[in-house]
């Protein structure tokens, strides 16, 4: 048994009754899923409008190594901390996806005393909702193959039909498929193909929603098809939004879970960073806002990807301030990107070190670009050396003009963060926050692009495919200049390229493809090799999760 695991399996957790009343929640606006898990009521969420939010803290990272970063794990541990210095904070989380959870990443629910439980809940089926969005996206495709079938009369171009279908599992199998097979009673044959559930527009839309009429009105939206004259067909002239949004009515309701420590945690929505937007639902940071002090968040892989789409698409869309943010980094991560082979991080090596905390120091001018406040948070590992330790604060302090603060929550849980809590305490108050995103909505898209490949990846220029220009001129005419930008881009570099590591410059940013998310409000860049279906790797984690003959589930860490 893994050491998470252990210390999960060890834990007590108190009655979501409990939990919810620590956090000023009445019983009577919970909607209980067992004993440990409960959906908020919308309508308490909507009574708590006039209450003034708290302070808004991300979490984000340097660029994701094999070595290991902790990003959600010191989310956990930060708001554990702040509750133990007694400032009232909610934590905020996106749900965990199946395909990372049986493919490579495993289980996203932190690690050692800085967890949130129960875990196996959590990481699993949880309450349903990447289901119900799975079931909303495929319905919508259903209801356009029926729409042709049955005389087509919104003269539906069966070339153009840009819906797909979506399941929740890497299977590089259905990234492209041809449908409508086994005659005429089959529907029109047609290419098509499946992305992962975290990257539909139906997930987008559900993070963005500020609540189920918003919702339905974004589904509405949802461009489907194109018609002979390229005029764009919408799930709306479908009559596709309403049954949808019925799909929806219980998983936009977000979930309420607690950390170790008992801290409320709530865990809604999940998209990924790399290939959508990968935040969590703006409902549930807004709720979080309002029950707590301070809130606590996160956006997924480093800030490259998940902090940029934070600031210039949710916060731009949901009229979000942060007051600060925390970049997590490890000793093992920074020497990986020093050219230090996994192999080998066990072992102190200053020099790669040095050369690898460019990385870091990339992120830090970035963030600092949107106007927010930085510290730094070295998440600690047993085979760290102090020398390590204090070269990276020295480095921090004197080269990035930023605290470093070592932190052991894995180890010693909310006493491992306290230092952390106070930093982050003292960025909120000290005002110093002038939050803006990188680019105006009166950008080009083109220019969109351009702007964030350049100022955030250091890229020299971009390279756009002919048809994803075209398609951009055409999607400027169109009306949705004004979008923001959605980049789907390697979270392993700065550039397009996962294997040049470090803080590359002069590269260029290859853009193969562009879809047009209209229902959630941005534009897709597609960008070198990513794909939006995850394949598994050769030793998948499902081949290592089984049930105990005591009914347990082993392997999920």
């Amino acid at each position: 048994m893994s050491h998470d695991l252990a210390v999960a399996r060890a834990s007590t957790l108190r009655p979501i009754a409990a939990v919810a009343e620590a956090a000023g929640i009445p019983v009577e606006a919970l909607e209980p899923y067992g004993k440990h898990i409960a959906k908020l009521d919308a309508g308490y969420l909507a009574g708590l409008r006039d209450r003034p939010d708290g302070k808004l803290v991300l979490v984000t990272a340097i660029n994701p190594t094999p070595a290991g970063e902790g990003k959600t794990t010191t989310t956990v541990g930060l708001g554990d901390g702040l509750n133990r210095i007694g400032k009232r904070t909610v934590i905020a989380l996106r749900e965990p996806s199946l395909g990372p959870v049986f493919g490579t990443k495993g289980g996203a629910t932190g690690g050692g005393k800085a967890q949130v439980l129960p875990m196996e809940a959590i990481n699993l089926h949880f309450t349903g909702d990447f289901h119900a969005i799975t079931s909303a996206h495929n319905l919508l495709a259903a209801l356009v193959d029926n729409h042709v079938y049955w005389g087509n009369a919104l003269g539906i171009d069966t070339r153009r039909i840009v819906w797909r279908r979506v399941l929740d599992m890497n299977d590089r199998a259905l990234r492209s498929i041809v449908n409508g097979l086994g005659g005429a009673g089959n529907g029109y044959s047609r290419e098509d193909g499946f992305d992962i559930t975290v990257a539909s527009e139906v997930m987008a839309c559900f993070c963005l929603a500020d609540d189920l009429a918003d919702l339905e009105a974004r589904l509405a939206r949802i461009v489907v098809a194109y018609t002979r004259e390229k005029k764009p067909v919408t799930a709306g002239q479908l009559n596709a939004a309403g049954a949808m949004t019925v799909l929806l009515k219980d998983a936009i309701k977000p979930n309420l879970v607690q950390t170790i420590e008992g801290s409320p945690a709530l865990i809604h929505g999940g998209p990924f960073a790399n290939i959508a937007h990968g935040c969590n639902s703006v409902i549930a940071t807004r709720a979080a806002l309002k029950l707590g002090d301070y809130v606590v968040t996160e956006a997924g892989f480093g800030a490259d990807l998940g902090a940029e789409k934070f600031f210039d698409i949710k916060c731009r869309k949901a009229g979000l301030k942060p007051s600060a943010a925390v970049i997590v980094a490890t000793v093992r991560a920074l020497k990986m990107n020093g050219g230090v082979a996994k192999a080998d991080l066990a072992r102190e090596n200053i020099e790669a070190l040095r050369a690898g905390i460019v990385n870091l120091g990339r992120h830090v001018e970035n963030v600092r670009a949107f106007g927010v406040p930085v510290v730094v948070a070295i998440n600690h590992f047993t085979t760290d050396s102090e020398a390590e330790h204090r070269l990276i604060a020295d480095i921090c302090r004197d080269e990035f003009g930023v605290e470093a603060v070592q932190c052991r929550h894995w180890a010693d849980g909310a006493a491992g963060a306290e230092e952390l809590a106070r930093k982050v305490v003292a960025l909120c108050e000290g005002g110093t926050a002038h939050f803006q995103p990188i680019y105006a909505d009166s950008l080009p898209l083109e220019g969109k692009i351009l702007s964030i490949a350049t100022r955030i990846y250091r890229a020299d220029d971009i390279a756009i495919a002919p048809k994803a220009a075209a398609d951009l001129k055409a999607f400027d005419a169109a009306g949705y200049g004004h979008l923001p930008v959605c980049m789907a881009k390697t979270q392993y570099s700065f550039s397009a390229d996962p294997t040049l590591l470090g803080a590359p410059t002069g590269h260029t940013i290859p853009v193969r493809e562009v879809r047009l998310s209209a229902g959630a409000g941005f534009v897709v860049a597609i960008c070198g090799d990513i794909m939006t279906m995850p394949g598994l790797p050769k030793l998948p984690a499902a081949e290592a999760i089984h049930v105990s003959a005591e009914g347990l589930i082993e392997g999920l860490f």
